[in-house]
């Protein structure tokens, strides 16, 4: 589905020029802190934010975003649907995803015959549209399974998201405000989902100063206090007190909640919230959060909402009206639906089982591969209860008896119960009379009922359990532990009869034991079932993991990664620099004026407010006879408190420190004019008045302040010199098939440049060889050790890899591996090698696409008007060199080898543009011949017309 036509994108985005967030994923990686899914998912969600931005998918959908590049000239279709596809972004965008491989066929081929047959007759925007569910936000689900880290992901946003908002203050995509929902069904997972979300160390994935500046802006607050009735007034309800003490503009407020404080139980919401809009909203929880600016909302086990969706979107779209929400961001185990939804077409319905707004999946079979508990899931055929949990326990105590984790606590299971009658009367006196169990380390744990109620003492057991000083083994359950329980050292799980966990979360409660304890160890954990909670559980695995109870035993962990060392030949190959010219621009900026004449400006303001305000109108009139009524001019309206102090506080932020608060009070009586008139008075607070463009108001404030300039650029060129490898930066590589040369002729490179031994010997220098070699171990009496010839004359048989060790692989090995690669790279350097032009002319190739590893980038600009635009950095994948002496590059060929999809990349091209011919043509001015030229080869040519391309641009340019 979307998801991995969003990883594909995504991978090619990262280790594309256009990237501008290398360095900090890079840093993330380094750090090592995160998982390897956690890292994918930050990607995933900076990718939609910068690369996507932070549009609605069925925007960036509609625009093509998501298209693989089909070339449509190649395809079987009639030139009336091929000219409607080309001329309609929407309907080739929903053609191509119809295309989209699934497994041995087309993901819904009869959406895609529809489509050539009958292109005109679909409505494309509303089919679009409704896939994406008719939300007009970024509205993304990201689905990893439970012990994952999810809760460490979204801090790691919060952070992310703070860190380009601090940076960039009026960017709209990135948030300064967050609420966390919780489900409503988790409301002991709360403060445990705050504290880790406090907690979290940002030094994690931001560099320092950055880290500890943004832990000391976060502000939290837990909203789960009761009110006393549905009308309370303020005073009586302190989760609306918490969210009004930090308005009208508050900066890394996270605000944590259940997410039925939010949801009506109104079935009629959206009317109720027409109706009561223009009521005092300070003590209603849902209408306080649509006024907090710049909003990205958290949904934590999404799946839990969908009994109130309808609601909850209902609510999110209010806010959403208010034009205050960033980001929706759900967070789930699944990506697949309960029940298929339907998506109608025209005459033809299709079927989607995903949630399609899923941007990131990450199965539960590859996190048991890679780092939780690896579980053996056991089945009670014929057995009654007891006999289960007897089997389960005794299980347990063989295996995880004895087992202590690194932090100090013991392994421990959990035996669920159905009621609490059963456990207190059943389970609990069958562990202590018939298992012979100390009660000292058994803890139950329930809501209690009439007859039966636990001391307070057992909650703060059970909130204990995961530390050392709980010596409780044996956990009782009603009702809890199901989702949001947080204990790693729970090593084991028994579902012993039908009921013992709600039918919709038997997936959920067995899996409760597999969360990672010790990090990279191999953990183990136990699933014991009766026959009933088994097959629910293999339905539950094929619905939403595409999986089975016999998958999850036979998995088994992922040892770590084999890496392959790399070795740098520079010294040995005595590669020189690469000499060139860099275009290097200066913006310089004249001043027009000899004072900022603030006064004055700020006069011209006030005089032009009314240019900066809307019309607004009301018109009333009988239903029975609309040409009857009166229309009414609305001046105003607006529900955001307005504070003078506050807004000039506002106004200076703003400014990014240009602008002191102190230089505003200096003109404290035209700004005050301005703020009375953008302002007005109701019920004794002031509010603004939101038919004023406040923002651009604002922002002529500030340039008022400022002494009026004119742009200017001074552009250079800069003389560099580029080594083609930083060696510090080779470091050890993943084993991939895309690593070149292979194990085997890279250990013979290694092997001749370190005994200069000759790659052309002819036959009778290698039997002179072996002739000196037998004498020498016959005089040393050990005549037994001498090779046969025919052996010994092998080592003098190279590949062809080895054969060009002198023309190329300035490091070991390179790797042609990286997301989005497709081999072409591989095929267009050994065919080079081959060339006899390549030969003769004593060329040398090496690869340069390897990002971080080379110095030889170039910086790209675009002329807009008089002046030069930067629009990027350019690194070309190969350099072909002609030396005129041993350390001096006399010519370079650079070598771009791309997909067909990048014909459509406006910004590739621009570089490509400015590579081929600003740069050539100052290279060539400076050093007063062509020292470069560039050829781009397209891997979607055949491989035979791109080398004849290549032998032929060889022979043009290196001709001296």
């Amino acid at each position: 589905m979307l998801h991995s036509i969003i990883k594909e994108k995504k991978d090619k985005w990262l280790q594309s020029d256009n990237c501008t967030i290398s360095d900090l994923i890079k840093y993330i990686r380094d750090k090592g802190q995160l998982r390897d899914t956690q890292i994918e998912a930050i990607e995933t969600y900076l990718f939609l934010k910068i690369q996507g931005q932070n549009k609605a998918l069925w925007q960036l959908f509609s625009e093509g975003f998501f298209t693989n590049g089909t070339d449509l000239s190649k395809l079987n279709i009639n030139q009336t649907t091929r000219d409607f596809l080309t001329a309609n972004k929407d309907a080739f965008a929903l053609y191509d995803f119809a295309r989209t491989k699934n497994g041995n066929g087309s993901l819904l081929p009869e959406l895609e015959k529809l489509i050539v047959d009958k292109p005109a007759e679909l409505d494309y925007d509303t089919i679009i549209k409704s896939i994406f569910y008719n939300v007009s936000y970024a509205d993304y689900l990201m689905s990893l399974p439970m012990g994952a880290g999810k809760t460490f992901l979204m801090a790691a946003f919060i952070y992310l998201d703070l860190y380009f908002a601090d940076n960039e203050p009026e960017n709209k995509t990135f948030a300064h405000n967050f609420l966390v929902l919780i489900p409503s069904g988790l409301k002991s997972s709360i403060v445990p989902s705050l504290k880790t979300i406090e907690n979290y160390d940002p030094s994690w994935v931001l560099p320092e100063p950055s880290a500890s500046k943004l832990k000391k802006l976060l502000k939290f607050d837990v909203l789960d206090e009761q009110k006393s009735a549905k009308k309370s007034n303020k005073a009586r309800n302190p989760n609306a007190q918490k969210v009004n003490a930090c308005m009208p503009n508050p900066f890394g407020q996270v605000f944590v909640v259940n997410a039925e404080k939010v949801i009506l139980e109104s079935i009629s919401l959206q009317i109720e919230l027409e109706l009561e809009e223009d009521k005092d909203t300070s003590n209603d929880l849902k209408r306080l959060f649509g006024q907090i600016p710049n909003l990205s909302i958290f949904i934590d086990e999404v799946h839990h909402a969908a009994t109130d969706d309808i609601k909850l979107r209902q609510v999110v779209n209010y806010w959403q009206s208010k034009g205050n929400i960033t980001t929706v961001l759900g967070f789930s185990g699944t990506p697949y639906l309960q029940t298929a939804e339907t998506i109608n077409a025209g005459s033809y319905a299709f079927k989607f089982s995903q949630i399609t707004n899923t941007v990131y999946y990450y199965p539960l079979i590859t996190a048991i591969k890679k780092f939780l508990k690896t579980p053996t899931v056991k089945i009670g055929q014929n057995l009654d209860r007891f006999q289960i949990i007897k089997k389960g326990i005794e299980d347990f105590d063989t295996l995880y008896k004895k087992t202590v984790y690194e932090n100090g606590a013991i392994a421990k299971i959990a035996i669920y119960c159905s009621n609490i009658a059963v456990l207190e009367e059943e389970i609990y006196p069958f562990l202590i009379a018939e298992l012979k169990i100390n009660p000292v380390e058994i803890l139950k744990y329930h809501g209690g009922n009439k007859d039966y109620t636990l001391p307070k003492e057992n909650e703060l057991e059970f909130r204990s359990l995961d530390l050392a000083i709980s010596k409780k083994r044996y956990i009782l359950l009603v009702q809890v532990g199901k989702e949001g329980w947080d204990c790693p050292s729970l090593t084991g799980v028994i579902l012993s009869q039908k009921g013992d966990s709600p039918q919709n979360m038997v997936l959920q409660t067995s899996c409760r034991c597999l969360r990672q304890v010790d990090k990279g160890k191999e953990e183990t954990a136990l699933i014991w079932l009766n026959k009933d909670n088994a097959d629910t559980l293999n339905k539950q695995l094929k619905q939403e993991q595409n999986s089975s109870i016999d998958e999850l035993n036979s998995t088994k962990r992922i040892g770590k990664a084999e890496m392959v060392e790399r070795h740098s030949r520079m010294d040995y190959l005595q590669l020189p620099k690469v000499d060139f010219y860099q275009m290097k621009v200066t913006y310089q900026s004249i001043d027009e004026e000899e004072t900022a004449n603030t006064k004055a400006k700020l006069k011209v303001i006030i005089k032009k407010l009314e240019d900066y305000k809307a019309s607004a109108l009301i018109s009333t009139s009988e239903i029975s006879n609309i040409d009857t009524g009166t229309t009414d001019i609305i001046n105003e309206t607006g529900i955001s408190f307005a504070n003078y102090n506050q807004w000039l506080f506002e106004i200076s932020r703003q400014s990014f420190g240009l602008v002191s608060e102190t230089q505003l009070h200096q003109y404290d009586a035209e700004l005050n004019e301005i703020f009375e008139t953008v302002s007005f008075e109701k019920g004794g607070n002031r509010f603004f008045n939101e038919l004023y463009d406040l923002h651009l108001i604002q922002s002529k404030i500030r340039v008022a302040f400022s002494i009026k300039r004119d742009l200017q650029t001074d552009t250079e060129l800069i003389p560099k010199q580029a080594e083609l490898l930083i060696a510090e930066r080779l470091t050890d590589v993943e084993k991939n098939p895309k690593l070149y040369p292979n194990e085997a002729d890279t250990n013979k490179i290694l092997e001749l440049d370190k005994s200069n031994a000759p790659l052309d010997a002819d036959l009778a220098e290698i039997k002179k060889a072996y002739e000196t070699l037998k004498q020498t171990l016959e005089a040393q009496g050990m005549g037994n050790f001498v090779p046969a010839f025919d052996s010994y004359q092998t080592q003098f048989e190279f590949s062809s890899t080895v054969k060009a060790k002198n023309n190329s692989f300035h490091y070991l090995p390179y790797n042609f591996g990286g997301s989005g690669s497709s081999g072409f790279e591989i095929q267009a350097l050994q065919q080079t090698l081959r060339l006899a032009d390549f030969k003769t002319k004593e060329l040398e190739i090496y690869y340069n696409g390897e990002r971080g590893l080379t110095e030889f980038v170039i910086n790209c600009f675009a002329k807009e008007g008089k002046y030069w635009k930067h629009i990027g950095k350019y690194t070309t994948d190969f350099l072909i060199i002609k030396r005129t002496a041993k350390d001096k590059i006399h010519k370079a060929l650079l070598i771009e080898t791309k997909g067909s999809l990048y014909a459509e990349d406006k910004v590739f091209q621009s570089k490509k543009n400015y590579v081929e011919t600003e740069f050539l043509k100052l290279n060539q001015e400076k050093f007063g011949y062509q020292r470069f030229d560039f050829l781009y080869l397209e891997d979607s040519k055949n491989i035979a017309a791109n080398i004849t391309k290549l032998n032929n641009k060889l022979t043009q340019f290196f001709n001296d």
